[in-house]
């Protein structure tokens, strides 16, 4: 473990500076035009006439497969390293993105967008980012650098969610994807600096745990449990949000400019919450950082319906659940890397991030289902406010203690 109690130990050098650059750059990449995806829905449903629901599908199946990817991906740039993982990811997004105004079936649209772009996001996602910043940076800065690196995928979407609606109505909405597309291949060159694996994470004098022997431990923690139902909640609020946020703004009555601005604000807001949460981790208890963000959320929510729908009550919410949007990351990857140490924190996080997509799925496939069927939103917000309530329960019995099998040197 990193001697905290010495100053060169807790300084952060240069060079992992521009480890978090290239990670932050990353995700800026992938999530920015993830989170943009919501502003295409209604376009692909109007060229395609596959319906809300089908479409919603396509996209639901992305937030699942998009976690189904990251622990593989996560086991695999533990081993390997995380440069050719992002590498492979980053193409796979570009390619997913560039090809989805082609496909005019549902099977096509989740190949493209649920397959394709979705699985690369994954390889190019938190998992691997996390795992990358946690293994090159001294553990009292480790909250510091998730929050960077998470305020990343922020700041990714603040700047392509206005660009996108932009490009939407100046050239169309498959012109438009395909740019993003493009854009995606910037990333590229921050595999080369996000190298190295988890052997160069396991402190001297111990020996690194297998990926089956971490995962075994992590399924027999009690708090990791509990954290993974809770970023289940999280996954469905996020995917809900980030999908549904432009169909809730047109069913208040609102112009198309609206929608951009309101996931642009998601985003800004979300870079401050993230870096905020950052720094807040290494100060007071991540477990009851994380049941104050989801007690937010639900109170924020309640708000909002009771609230008139007006452009600027839509951007005040979009602003506040901005706040607490993304940055349940850095506590709950900070609680995966002081339960278990940095060795196997990709793929262990990874795991945290596939329950989090399984919310992610049903949040973004029953906003499109509920909606068709009741022509409201209503009843999916009340489930999420509940929900965000459970999830802010379930933080408080978290023990925020180091696994004592980590501790215990290597045999001879």
């Amino acid at each position: 473990m990193t001697d905290t109690t010495n100053p060169a130990a807790t300084r952060v050098p240069p060079a992992v500076w521009l480890v978090l650059l290239a990670a932050a750059g990353t995700f800026a990449l992938t999530m920015g035009v993830r989170q943009t995806m919501g502003l295409f829905l209604a376009p692909l449903n109007t060229s395609t006439k596959l319906g809300l629901a089908s479409i919603s599908l396509a996209f639901a199946f992305g937030q699942l497969w998009w976690g189904l990817t990251q622990p593989f991906a996560g086991a695999v740039a533990d081993r390997i390293g995380a440069g050719r993982v992002l590498l492979m990811g980053a193409a796979l997004v570009a390619l997913g993105t560039f090809i989805t105004p082609f496909m005019t079936t549902t099977w096509g649209l989740i190949f493209a967008v649920g397959i394709l772009a979705a699985g690369g996001a994954g390889m190019a996602g938190p998992a691997v980012l996390m795992g990358a910043a946690t293994r090159l940076v001294p553990a009292d800065k480790r909250g510091l650098a998730t929050g960077i690196v998470n305020a990343g995928g922020s700041t990714g979407q603040f700047l392509l969610a206005p660009i996108s609606a932009a490009l939407i109505v100046g050239m169309g909405w498959s012109a438009a994807m395909q740019v993003l597309a493009v854009l995606v291949l910037f990333a590229l060159p921050a595999a080369r600096v996000l190298r190295g694996n988890a052997r160069q994470a396991a402190p001297a004098g111990q020996k690194a745990v297998s990926a089956r022997a971490a995962i075994g431990e992590a399924l027999q923690h009690r708090g990791f449990l509990l954290l993974a139902a809770g970023f289940f909640v999280c996954g469905f609020h996020v995917a809900f949000l980030a999908t549904h946020l432009p169909g809730v703004v047109a069913s208040c009555g609102l112009a198309t400019q609206w929608a951009g601005w309101a996931v642009g604000i998601l985003g800004l807001f979300n870079i401050v919450g993230s870096v905020a949460m950052g720094w807040a981790v290494g100060r007071w208890r991540m477990k009851s950082l994380l049941a104050m963000l989801y007690a937010v959320r639900a109170l924020a929510i309640v708000l909002f319906l009771l609230a008139p729908k007006t452009g600027p009550v839509v951007l005040v919410f979009a602003a506040v659940m901005g706040a607490s949007f993304l940055s349940t990351v850095p506590p709950t990857a900070g609680l995966v890397a002081k339960f278990f140490g940095p060795a196997n924190m990709a793929m262990l996080f990874g795991v945290v991030m596939l329950t989090h997509q399984a919310g992610g799925f049903l949040g973004a496939w029953l906003g499109g289902t509920v909606f068709q069927a009741t022509g409201s939103y209503d009843a999916v917000w009340i489930a999420d406010a509940l929900l965000a309530v459970g999830a802010a329960l379930v933080h408080l019995p978290i023990p925020e203690t180091p696994l004592a099998r980590r501790a215990m040197p290597a045999a001879a």
